[in-house]
């Protein structure tokens, strides 16, 4: 019973990611702290590092808190929630930082209907490179419309 409740919240982690990651961009990176986040829209520098890679350090802090919790103490939730964070982290890399912006040279010839829509969208997003107006929307999973044939 233990392994399927660790299971279900390490599932029901990585989806509330998803939620999180469209609120903290609405709201937060496109809200008060939109200081660490305008570069991403508008490279200002010739660094391959962002300052809105400090967004990926917060939640990587979290995550290995949550598993270090679980390992350290009788608090074993934290290893399903720190570790849904870590993959729903390693999913949003793999596709906004490697495959949308080509971070790493990988998964450039990607050409299905997943692939597409997800350029899509993001080429949507940032559309406008100012604080306003960008719509925001999690990363693995988009609006429909954006899934043409």
């Amino acid at each position: 019973m233990k392994i399927a409740l660790w299971i279900l919240i390490f599932l029901g982690t990585f989806s509330f990611m998803e939620f999180m990651a469209w609120f903290t961009h609405k709201y937060i990176m496109h809200g008060f702290l939109w200081v660490l986040h305008k570069d991403h829209h508008k490279k200002d520098h010739d660094s391959w590092f962002e300052r809105n890679d400090a967004f990926f350090i917060f939640y990587a802090v979290v995550s290995m808190s949550l598993i270090m919790l679980g390992a350290e103490t009788s608090f074993w939730y934290g290893w399903p929630l720190g570790f849904g964070i870590l993959a729903y982290g390693i999913a949003y890399f793999t596709v906004h930082d490697i495959f949308i912006h080509q971070r790493f040279k990988i998964f450039r010839n990607a050409n299905n209907r997943y692939a597409k829509g997800i350029r899509r969208a993001h080429k949507m997003h940032h559309k406008h490179i100012g604080k306003e107006d960008g719509e925001c929307f999690g990363m693995l999973i988009v609006p429909f419309k954006y899934f043409k044939k």
